[in-house]
């Protein structure tokens, strides 16, 4: 199956907010097509950088760099986002979007890992040149270790007795064996939903440090966009889409009062103003059934005082 992205055009006119030129920033290029649109809609002075650290990914980014000289791809986590573009020489942006998640090609490849659905060696990196595999960091995690992962990241409420029975197996060689051996352990299956679904995502959010390098991001994001800018990203599940929320809330509110009734003038330290929350539409739901858990938030960056 292709990559379909998700909210595509509601995320590109959201980032755009009606202008044609300017620098953007895709942190999540994934298979190209938010990062495609947008160019779509760019004059010949624009300039958009993407950042990826899937191999497959590059590939496909390496080819839309010979096609347009417009875009640019950067060999990185959006976690080093600010890093690498000063690096690159790049002030202020004015526009940064991320699209969180496993694509859906990875997901679809069984030598990838990532999926329980097809039988595959148990890797689950994104970026799959270094560090180690889901199999090789299951052989070193502790047992409660393990299940505090799965219940954090996993939302699982069985990760003891699923985390003591991964540890009793012993190594695990493929994706297949994995699911298994969580079916068994498993004691109620929800409807609708494999009963390894919770496992996977809390060991593929723990192996690829998923929501620290989004914790990383999202103030980098904030620091380099210029006023007016905006900042759009999809989340897929209630963990990454809490983290969004609660960093645009505190961005885009006024720091408690601590004057205890003495007039005082308040220093507004507001960075963010509000702009929307969009989920995915019934038709577009019906064409790409993974949408239907996505949400895209979307904040502009205001000005600081004296700025």
């Amino acid at each position: 199956m292709s990559h379909i992205s998700v909210l595509l055009h509601e995320t590109v006119d959201a980032l755009l907010a009606d202008r044609n030129t300017g620098i953007y920033v895709d942190g999540t290029f994934g298979r190209g097509g938010h990062t495609r649109l947008l160019l779509s809609k760019l004059d010949e002075n624009a300039r958009v950088y993407g950042f990826d650290k899937d191999p497959q990914a590059l590939e496909t980014a390496a080819i839309l760099e010979q096609e347009d000289p417009r875009f640019k791809i950067i060999h990185a986590s959006f976690a080093d986002l600010k890093q690498e573009l000063e690096a690159r020489g790049i002030g202020l942006v004015d526009g940064v979007m991320a699209d969180l998640g496993v694509s859906s090609p990875q997901l679809d490849q069984a030598e990838r890992g990532f999926s329980f659905m097809k039988d595959g060696p148990l890797d689950m990196r994104m970026d799959n040149s270094k560090g180690p595999t889901a199999a090789e960091w299951l052989v070193n995690i502790e047992e409660e270790a393990l299940a505090n992962i799965i219940f954090q990241y996993g939302e699982e409420r069985y990760s003891r007795r699923i985390a003591k029975a991964i540890k009793a197996a012993g190594y695990i060689d493929t994706t297949a064996q994995l699911a298994e051996i969580v079916k068994v352990a498993h004691p109620k299956w929800e409807k609708n939903k494999h009963a390894a679904t919770r496992t996977f995502q809390g060991i593929r959010i723990a192996i690829n440090k998923e929501l620290e390098d989004i914790e990383a991001f999202l103030p980098q994001a904030v620091d380099v966009l210029k006023t007016e800018g905006r900042l759009a990203v999809i989340s897929f599940h209630s963990l990454e889409d809490r983290l969004i929320k609660q960093f645009i809330q505190k961005e885009s509110t006024l720091a408690e009062d601590t004057s205890w009734g003495m007039p005082q003038e308040r220093e507004d330290t507001r960075r963010l103003k509000k702009i929307s929350r969009v989920r995915a539409s019934e038709a577009e739901i019906k064409a790409n059934f993974r949408s239907r858990s996505a949400w895209l938030r979307v904040a502009e960056r205001l000005a600081l005082k004296g700025e």
